[in-house]
């Protein structure tokens, strides 16, 4: 997903992600739903579109009822944040159907009645991390995360980081390659492959997972409430710098890095109810 407000809705304690039939946005009937379709720049995800577009129409994505993403998991992340940079107080949903590799975000691919797929989609409502970097020099960036926000190593040197929680020095000192935070839309993605846990979608909780690390050890990260603030301070910065990433958007030489839920900001995912979000975060788990 890329960077980045409106007044924020009513606190949900629920936790990070919900299938929000309530919050979800009404859908017209099949005849009526108005479809924007966007697409990768792949060969598969072109033809794809225009096959699609022939066969539904193609409304513009500031009036369309729904995107349909057609790529891969990296491409439905850019276009989750397209709607965002839209519409940020109500983001158009998304429905990807796969024309790229992996499409653990995505639905099957299939021409036959799509509209009527999608009335019958299950919403869920995710919400991005909010991180606000603050360079060596002083400047401030902000950006949204949908999956994750990572702090790197830039150079062969590791990463000295100290990690506060809601104000609460709980690392002083972890020596490391990086470290990130997850969604749990998101913690199948690098958070994985860095041995961080699949987080269920209802568990409120963010995943905290240290990448490579050095010393501790055998610190492994931790699970922390979705309401958490987590504070990275880069330590001897001059001689180990360290970039921060929320999805697309990196910001090199930080110096304090702080992450925290973006509840006032929902983003809308679709999903065929015959393998929802929640059932593939479940059947991740039991990969072999």
């Amino acid at each position: 997903m890329t960077e980045s407000a409106a007044t924020p809705p009513a606190v949900d304690q629920a936790g990070p992600v919900q299938s929000a039939d309530a919050q979800a946005p009404l859908m017209p009937a099949p005849d009526a739903l108005r479809i924007a379709f966007s697409c990768a720049d792949t060969d598969e995800a072109r033809a794809a579109r225009t096959r699609l577009v022939h066969r539904y129409g193609n409304a513009l994505a500031d009036e369309a009822d729904v995107i349909v993403a057609l790529g891969g998991d990296g491409f439905l992340l850019e276009t989750l944040h397209r709607a965002l940079t839209r519409n940020r107080e109500r983001p158009t949903p998304v429905y990807g159907m796969n024309r790229g590799s992996v499409g653990f975000l995505l639905n099957a691919y299939r021409e036959e009645d799509l509209a009527e797929r999608i009335v019958a989609t299950q919403h869920v409502r995710l919400h991005p991390l909010r991180m606000v970097a603050t360079r060596v020099n002083g400047e401030r960036v902000e950006a949204l995360g949908i999956n994750e926000v990572s702090l790197l190593r830039e150079t062969r040197q590791a990463a000295k980081l100290r990690i506060t929680i809601d104000g609460v020095n709980r690392l002083p000192e972890l020596i490391c390659d990086g470290a990130l935070v997850a969604t749990p839309a998101g913690s199948t993605a690098y958070n994985l492959s860095a041995h961080g846990p699949i987080v269920p979608l209802n568990a409120g909780v963010l995943a905290l997972t240290p990448i490579s690390a050095f010393r501790p050890r055998r610190w492994r990260g931790a699970l922390l409430p979705h309401t958490a603030k987590i504070t990275f301070d880069v330590l001897e910065e001059g001689k180990r710098p360290v970039s921060a990433v929320a999805d697309f958007t990196e910001v090199r030489e930080v110096l304090r890095v702080e992450v925290q839920e973006c509840r006032e900001v929902g983003l809308t995912l679709l999903f065929d109810p015959e393998l929802n979000f929640e059932e593939r975060i479940l059947k991740e788990q039991f990969a072999p």
